[in-house]
């Protein structure tokens, strides 16, 4: 990926440049005047490129912001769905721990590997074509899913699916950013989609897949099935989706560069980057864990033989994070981060004493404040950065957080994996939770020491 450079950073992604169309500028304007002037030429300027793209055939701005929140939902939803179905597959092709994390491990390492490569090619080429490739390539992943006899093809179906996930993830970021509604009601509405819809879609599909494991008699095909009908129905939808990347000189050299490894952060950004790193790291190594090996703690360790169950523990670690980012939403993003951070150590630390204990309403009890955590924390790292960006960088700059959210989601548990035949499946995780809840306090503490400075500069 490459900085297209050139940009300034934009204070509010959601109000418009003041250089806009429509909008001229006095040299008297206070700063409750530029705010309204700029909204209301944003406004008067969706609504003559909503008038084209209707000419054209294509969606409103309004109505392609939510299908790419839908399609986020979709991607995160197939990316949590093989959780619960992990336990059947071990158990139909005795396979071990450290190849089932092996199995995890290789849709973020794919995912990392398109992320460096194509996750700010949308910047170049535009949003909707990476999105229907994107889309195109996750319903071949669901096919090799739904045909997957063995582990190499179950690799491959995962492989697969990284890659596209990695590929749209930087697109559909800047694309919720670029159409979200101007309104100033509303504002920061693309970041928070941007971090709810993630926890909701991770939250859908294990339990989604869950109830299937629970209630169909082929629940490895049947849910698969299902998952190829709405990646190709989204594909097809894709193409009436408004572009907001504008054409420009030079753009197809540009996009060649941008496929070089990179990770493209601005650099005004890097500072307030640099502080969400250790929050980044926290809650999505939590989040590892439980996708990894969620199901095997509760039948191993806390001896709940329900596979249900296992869907379940995903389920209330991620939904609680996007209830807690719904409801924090509207509060300074670096309190919340640091804040974040502070409820998903408290619940990390919660869940290793129910695992001490054997204790399986402990354990459900400090994942969903965990989860809280988790998704109050994510919000905040991700609005803090969100404004930061100009339009040109935005998919690169969100592309550059989520390599750094899935190093942390899939290294450490694939050393989980490999920790546990020797060390055991209770004594790993609480090895991995102490690290989390170290990082977790590390991250609020930097986050509050930011929050101080801003209100003394």
């Amino acid at each position: 990926m490459t900085n297209s450079g050139g940009c300034a950073p934009s204070t509010n992604t959601l109000e418009a440049d003041p250089r806009a169309p429509g909008r001229t500028p006095g040299p008297r304007d206070d700063a409750a005047g530029t705010a309204t002037g700029t909204v209301t030429a944003r406004t008067m300027t969706e609504t003559a490129a909503e008038a084209g793209a209707a000419a054209r055939g294509r969606i409103s701005r309004r109505a392609g912001f939510w299908l790419l929140a839908g399609t986020l939902l979709a991607f995160m939803a197939a990316a949590s769905t093989p959780s619960p179905l992990y336990v059947l597959y071990q158990q139909r092709w005795g396979f071990s721990a450290a190849t089932l994390t092996a199995v995890f491990a290789v849709y973020a390492l794919a995912l990392l590997i398109a992320l460096l490569t194509v996750g700010g090619l949308s910047d170049h080429v535009g949003r909707r074509p990476v999105l229907i490739a994107a889309l195109l390539a996750e319903a071949g992943a669901m096919v090799a899913f739904l045909t997957a006899d063995g582990v190499g093809p179950l690799l491959l179906a995962r492989a697969v699916q990284g890659l596209a996930t990695g590929a749209a993830t930087g697109a559909i970021s800047a694309g919720l950013v670029d159409l979200q509604p101007a309104s100033r009601r509303v504002r920061q509405l693309g970041a928070l989609v941007n971090s709810v819809a993630p926890t909701g879609g991770l939250a859908a599909g294990a339990l989604g897949a869950g109830l299937f494991v629970r209630y169909t008699s082929t629940p490895t095909t049947s849910v698969f099935v299902l998952l190829t009908a709405v990646f190709v129905l989204l594909a097809a939808a894709m193409a009436l989706l408004p572009e907001p990347v504008a054409p420009r000189r030079g753009r197809g050299r540009d996009a060649l560069v941008s496929l070089r490894p990179r990770v493209a952060v601005p650099r005004p950004v890097r500072g307030a980057f640099a502080a969400a790193v250790p929050c980044l790291i926290a809650t999505w190594a939590l989040g590892g864990l439980y996708l990894s090996l969620g199901g095997s703690l509760t039948a191993g360790v806390l001896r709940v033989p329900d596979r249900l169950v296992g869907g379940l523990v995903v389920t209330a670690l991620t939904a609680a994070g996007a209830v807690a980012s719904l409801v924090v939403r509207d509060l300074p993003p670096r309190r919340v981060m640091a804040g974040g951070s502070l409820v998903l150590a408290a619940g990390a630390g919660s869940t290793l004493a129910a695992l001490a204990a054997a204790s399986t309403p402990m354990f459900f009890a400090g994942t969903v404040v965990a989860g809280c955590g988790f998704g109050s924390a994510f919000l905040g790292a991700f609005r803090s950065l969100a404004t930061l960006a100009g339009p040109a960088e935005r998919a690169g700059m969100f592309a550059s957080v989520y390599v750094v959210s899935y190093l942390a989601f899939s290294v450490p548990a694939v050393a989980a994996g490999i920790a546990v035949p020797s060390l055991g499946l209770r004594a790993t995780a609480t090895v991995y939770g102490c690290a989390v809840v170290v990082l977790a306090l590390l991250a609020a503490v930097l986050g509050f020491a930011r929050e101080r400075a801003a209100r003394t500069a």
